[in-house]
This record gives structure tokens, sequence and C-alpha cells, in this order.
């Protein structure tokens, strides 16, 4: 854990220092539980199903609930959002239907993109939420062209991108953060700092111990704040949000955070993290700590928790089983949605493959083999 300071709102036993506190309402401190918990059980879910051979594949964000989703919570509903792949908890903020989450991890039908992206490779125009992209930062360069495209167009929308620590190492940070700044696009760059690029240590990845610090290389803030710390995170990124939208231009924002699960579900993170550390970062549990404010608030007790985990529980395997009995989706369907009018050669294409087991074939939810 590096000893550089950064802001915090709630300390280790849910207080909060004097003018700190942004002084959310009982009602949205609870909704941000509420989406923090389910965040955590629809991963844990999730890891469970890859492991029975279920979904194919999975990335978990458990210890990172706080960073992604305090500072979404910053946004207007109709601001855009460019992800990256450890963000989950977003969708579920802005109100996606969990039916669209789960059935991407499947690839069936019910899948907005058809079993073409990835799992959790989320893309949902209804919520502006951007495709989720496996190429390391290219999401950046993304966010700063809409941002860009907003300030010409004068729209009053702010972008907010996000991506690890390992992201800074990437062509697109630098171009992304240098058009944003040139140009004074309403952005807010949200990196990730858990600490680990897959299994790339961050003394590995950077000669500078903060990643906040690179904004001044650009002409832009950059904040370092507690990413266990959902109101602190929610207060920076509302402050960024805040000068965005005034035509006052990005911010960096660098949430210190640990990403306590493996990188993947393909990933076993033992192989290169020492226990201990991992134990140290357990204890700060964004989860936990957020639980202990709300505590103090008087807006948490073991019914409400009970009510929380039993809801997520129940609305993720319920969704879990109406997605387990649609189909694959239909291998027409790879012809489908590539021009806005299909052109001559993939008539063809799809004319071949209905011919080999007749019209019906292309229709199933599988390949006629």
């Amino acid at each position: 854990m590096t000893a550089t300071k950064y802001l915090s709102v709630i300390d280790k036993d849910g207080k909060v220092a004097k003018g700190k506190d942004p002084n959310l309402d009982a009602e949205e401190l609870r909704r941000l539980y509420r989406v923090m918990v389910t965040t955590r059980v629809m991963d844990e879910r999730a890891l469970v199903l890859q492991r029975q051979g279920r979904i194919g594949f999975y990335v978990p964000a458990t210890g990172q609930e706080a960073s992604h989703i305090g500072s979404a919570y910053a946004l207007r509903d109709s601001d855009w959002i460019f992800p990256s792949y450890r963000q989950p908890g977003i969708p579920l903020l802005r109100g996606a239907k969990i039916d669209h989450l789960i059935a991407e991890w499947y690839g069936y039908e019910g899948d907005i993109c058809k079993g073409r992206q990835m799992p959790v490779h989320y893309s949902l125009r209804s919520i502006h939420f951007v495709s989720v992209s496996s190429p390391i930062g290219t999401q950046i360069s993304h966010a700063a062209g809409c941002a860009m495209a907003m300030r010409m167009r004068k729209h009053d929308g702010v972008a907010m991108t996000y991506f690890g620590d390992g992201a800074t190492s990437s062509n697109d940070f630098h171009s992304g953060l240098n058009f944003a700044a040139v140009y004074r696009a309403p952005v807010v760059f949200v990196c990730e700092n858990n600490h680990w690029a897959i299994s790339v240590p961050v003394s590995a990845q950077s000669g500078t111990e903060e990643m906040a610090v690179k904004a001044e290389a650009y002409g832009m803030p950059g904040v370092r704040v507690d990413g266990n710390d959902v109101l602190a995170v929610y207060r920076v990124c509302k402050e960024a949000v805040e000068r965005a939208r005034r035509g006052e231009g990005p911010t960096l924002v660098e949430t210190v955070t640990f990403r306590m699960g493996p990188h993947s579900s393909s990933d076993d993170p033992s192989k290169y993290r020492d226990a201990a550390t991992v134990e140290q970062w357990k204890r700060r549990d964004p989860i936990q700590r957020f639980q202990r404010y709300l505590q103090q608030r008087r807006l948490w007790n073991e019914a409400f928790e009970k009510e929380c985990q039993e809801s997520a529980r129940a609305t993720i395997n319920e969704a879990i089983k109406r997605v387990e009995a649609t189909n694959k989706p239909a291998p027409r369907t790879m012809f489908e949605d590539v021009y806005m009018t299909m052109p001559p050669h993939l008539q063809e294409q799809m004319q071949d493959l209905l011919s080999l087991e007749g019209p019906a074939a292309a229709d199933e939810g599988a390949f006629p083999l």
C-alpha cells in the first residue's frame, strides 16, 4: 500500500470529519448501498457459473464497487460512460435490465450483442453505456472524442471513462488526455488504480508512484481519492463533472483501490500477490466501510442487510433461470446488424446457410452440423 495521501471522507469506524460529508439523503445512500451489494452478489454468482461451465469467462469487480459506483453516481443519466471491463455496477445503477446483463454472459438470444462480444463486455445504448472494449485504453480516446463533439455541438453533456493503472502505459492514454486538454473537452478520466495490471505491479508499470500527477503534463487537474470510500469518490467526481459541465475542461481522477479477487476467471492471483497484502486490503472492504457509515446514520441494521442480500440473490437467480431457458442466437443473426441494408454477398452467404438443412436451421439456436 502506498503511503501517499489521498482524500477520504469515511474513516475505518464509519465516521466522517466535519465538512466532508456530501450530505446525500437517506434514500440515495440506501440506493448506493443496494447497488454495491448487488454488484458483489452478481460477481460471486457469475464466478460460480463459470466454474460450473455454464458461462465461459467472467471479470469480477470485488473490492472496487465504491470506485465505479460512487463516480458514476455523480453523472446525469444523459451523460455518456466509456467503461473498461470492471464496472458492472454502473448498468445496475442506471437501471439496466438484469436479464440483458446475464444474457450477455451466456451469449444467448436475449443478449443485445447477440453473442458477438466476450462476456461482461456490455453495450447498452439505452443507458448511454458504450460497448466495453478488451484492448487496453481504447475507450480513453473514444471518451475524449465524444466529449469534444459535445463541446462543438454546444451540448451540456459530460463523458466519463474508466481504465486501470496499466492503461496509463497505453498510447490512447496520452492521445486521449492530450486532445481533451487542448480542446477543453467535458470529460472525466477515472483511473482505477487497483495496483495490478493482471500480474504486473504498479512499480513496474510507471516511474511515478501516483497516477494523478500525470495530469499536470497535460494541463488538467489531477485528483487522488480513496477508491474504497464511496462518498469520497462521489464528492471528487461530482466536482470534476461540474467543472467539465461549466466548460472548464477535463480532470484526471485516480481512485486508489484494490482488486480483491482475480483479474478474471482465468487468473490465479496467488501466483504473484502476497496473501498478507490481500488480507490488509480486505479489512478496507468498501461495502463494510459504507455499512459502518450507514449504521452511524441509523440507516443500516441486520434486517436491512438481510433484505438487500436476499433481494439481490433472488433477482439474479431468477434472471439466470430465465436466460438459461432461452436459446442461443440463431445462426442467421451473424449476417444481421453488419450493414444498414444487407449487401448481396452477405445475402448469398445467408442463403447458403439456409440451404444446408432448410430455412428452419438458420432460425434455431445452434449451428446445423
